[in-house]
């Protein structure tokens, strides 16, 4: 179909809020330059690389996770410094795993069943292990060796 054709078909739509603004010009020379406009708006969005919208969703997700972690932890300072171990470790991916091959998700644990988690669930065992190993200190205890060791 030629664009003249479909502008034409189409130029009662394209054309109704501008006739009054355009009293002078040929109907059809409107619906082709707001047809041409449509069309070149519908290639930007479908040439848009779905890695966007895959980096726009996990944006949200990680957000989402950091709210999560934020309600588990009341203190400010404490969560900002568990942000700063997951970050350090996973930088928030969930699906995460060491060069090594033997670590995984966001708090980057041994076991194979963590790997198996949803993040939020990952959370809750990454702070749990926290409170075992560290007595719930996360700034003074999971981060301070992290910057030590390397590992926490």
């Amino acid at each position: 179909m030629k664009a003249v054709g479909l502008a034409q078909d189409y130029a009662p739509y394209l054309t109704a809020s501008v006739r009054s603004i355009l009293a002078g010009e040929p109907v059809h020379r409107v619906a082709r330059r707001r047809c041409l406009v449509l069309l070149a708006g519908l290639c930007i969005v479908g040439t848009t690389p779905a890695i966007a919208a895959q980096e726009i969703k996990q944006r949200t997700s990680i957000d989402s996770l950091k709210l999560y972690a934020h309600s588990r932890i009341v203190n400010w300072k404490e969560f900002q410094c568990f942000n700063t171990l997951i970050t350090k470790e996973s930088n928030w991916r969930v699906e995460a795993i060491n060069p090594n091959g033997n670590h995984f998700g966001l708090g980057q644990m041994r076991n194979t069943k963590y790997r198996n988690l949803d993040g939020y669930r990952m959370i809750d065992w990454t702070l749990r292990y926290i409170n075992h190993r560290y007595s719930g200190k996360i700034c003074d205890g999971a981060l301070a060796h992290w910057r030590k060791h390397g590992w926490h």
